[in-house]
């Protein structure tokens, strides 16, 4: 979000679900539920946000599953679907940011890594979807680390694992509470919110040419 121009990075750090990624729980409960307003009002207080992210942080899926369960008997199926049937989530690779990701890849003038929060169980299947995810020089995820964003302490232990200093990298991401936290803790950012918006930012950064 900061205009440094003609700042040197050595480092870029992508976040990976709606930046890289097509995931969006509606994709899935748009066919369980007949409204709109039936699915939003189950994922804005059932299987919310917050939730989820306790598995992106380490819980079990099987746990989180149960818990949720018991407190809302009356909606054990859907409650279920929502690892069960995880994958109709995804929608595939946004395929522009992709090729922004290759051509920073190609360049060679980048290590390019991965900051996500996502469930230790359900990562390795994206592994298998995505073969891109091959192309960064590495991948953090929070359910393995037991740490999540916006926590300071998961962004230094990316920094840490691969010896980064935090003002020669810049992180994308397109949840404004993690781009913050990450400009606190003296990392650049750019809050995504479309590729070609992404493009024009890495150009006004010299990043792309």
């Amino acid at each position: 979000m900061k205009n440094q121009q003609s700042k040197e990075y050595n480092a870029i750090i992508f976040d990976l679900g709606s930046v890289l990624i097509d995931w969006n729980p509606r994709y899935l409960y748009r066919k369980i539920f007949s409204t709109e307003e039936e699915s939003e009002h189950f994922l804005q207080h059932i299987c919310t946000s917050d939730w989820n992210e306790e598995q992106d942080a380490g819980r079990s899926l099987q746990d989180g599953t149960e818990l949720l369960i018991a407190r809302h008997p009356q909606h054990e199926a859907q409650i279920r679907a929502y690892y069960g049937r995880w994958k109709e989530m995804l929608r595939g690779q946004i395929d522009e940011s992709v090729q922004i990701l290759q051509q920073l890849k190609e360049s060679r003038r980048y290590k390019l890594y991965a900051l996500t929060n996502w469930s230790n169980e359900t990562f390795p299947l994206a592994l298998v979807e995505f073969p891109f995810l091959q192309w960064f020089d590495g991948i953090v995820v929070s359910g393995r680390e037991k740490l999540r964003k916006p926590f300071h302490s998961f962004y230094q232990l990316l920094l840490d694992r691969y010896q980064i200093a935090a003002e020669d990298a810049l992180f994308i991401d397109d949840n404004l509470r993690n781009v913050t936290a990450a400009e606190e803790y003296g990392i650049d950012s750019i809050l995504f919110n479309h590729p070609d918006q992404l493009k024009s930012e890495l150009i006004d950064k010299q990043v792309l040419v």
